[in-house]
C-alpha cells in the first residue's frame, strides 16, 4: 500500500472542511417572551404554627424534667469519676487504680441514662406527632417538641464529650 500522498491528503482535508460550511441555521430569538412579562403572584404568608395542646405540653415537660434529672445525676457521678481518673493517671492498664477509674466511668455512663432515654422519647414523640399532623389528626406542637429535643440533644452531646475526654486521660489497653 502506498502512503498518503499530498494530493489525497488535500482532497480528504477539503472533504472534511466542506462539512463545516453548511447552510446558516436560524436560532431562537433572545428577546423577552410574553410569559416572562407576566406579573408574579405573591405567595400567601404561611400561617403561624399551632401551639401544643395541654396534654402534649405536659408530655414534653415530663421528658425535659427527666433529661434534667439525668443531667443532675451525671454531674454528681462526674465528680467521682474525675477523681478516680485523676488517681489513675500514670497507672498501668489493669492496675487497681485503672480498674477503679473504669468502674467510675461506667457508673458515669449509667448515670446519664435518664437524659438519653428522654432524648429517645422526644424523638419518638416528634415522629409520632409529625405523622399525626400530616394525616390531619392533630395540629401543631412540632415546634415545641423540636425545641425540647434540640436542648436535650445538646445536653447528651455534652455528656458524650465529657465522657470521651475522661476516657482519653486513661491509658488504653
Amino acid at each position: 500500500m502506498q502512503g498518503m500522498t499530498p494530493r489525497r491528503l488535500l482532497a480528504a482535508f477539503a472533504l472534511v472542511l466542506s462539512g463545516c460550511a453548511g447552510a446558516p441555521q436560524t436560532y431562537p430569538s433572545l428577546a423577552k417572551r410574553p410569559i416572562e412579562s407576566a406579573p408574579v403572584a405573591e405567595a400567601a404568608a404561611p400561617s403561624p404554627p399551632a401551639a401544643a395542646d395541654p396534654a402534649l405540653r405536659q408530655e414534653i415537660d415530663r421528658n425535659v424534667a427527666q433529661a434534667d434529672k439525668g443531667a443532675a445525676a451525671f454531674d454528681a457521678a462526674y465528680a467521682k469519676a474525675d477523681k478516680a481518673v485523676a488517681a489513675a493517671k500514670g497507672a498501668a492498664v489493669s492496675s487497681d487504680a485503672w480498674v477503679a477509674a473504669q468502674v467510675a466511668i461506667s457508673a458515669l455512663e449509667a448515670a446519664r441514662n435518664d437524659s438519653v432515654s428522654a432524648l429517645a422519647s422526644l424523638d419518638t414523640l416528634y415522629v409520632s406527632r409529625s405523622d399525626s399532623v400530616a394525616d390531619g389528626k392533630a395540629a401543631g406542637g412540632l415546634a415545641e417538641i423540636d425545641a425540647a429535643r434540640t436542648a436535650t440533644l445538646a445536653l447528651v452531646d455534652q455528656q458524650n464529650d465529657r465522657i470521651d475526654a475522661m476516657k482519653a486521660r486513661l491509658p488504653q489497653p
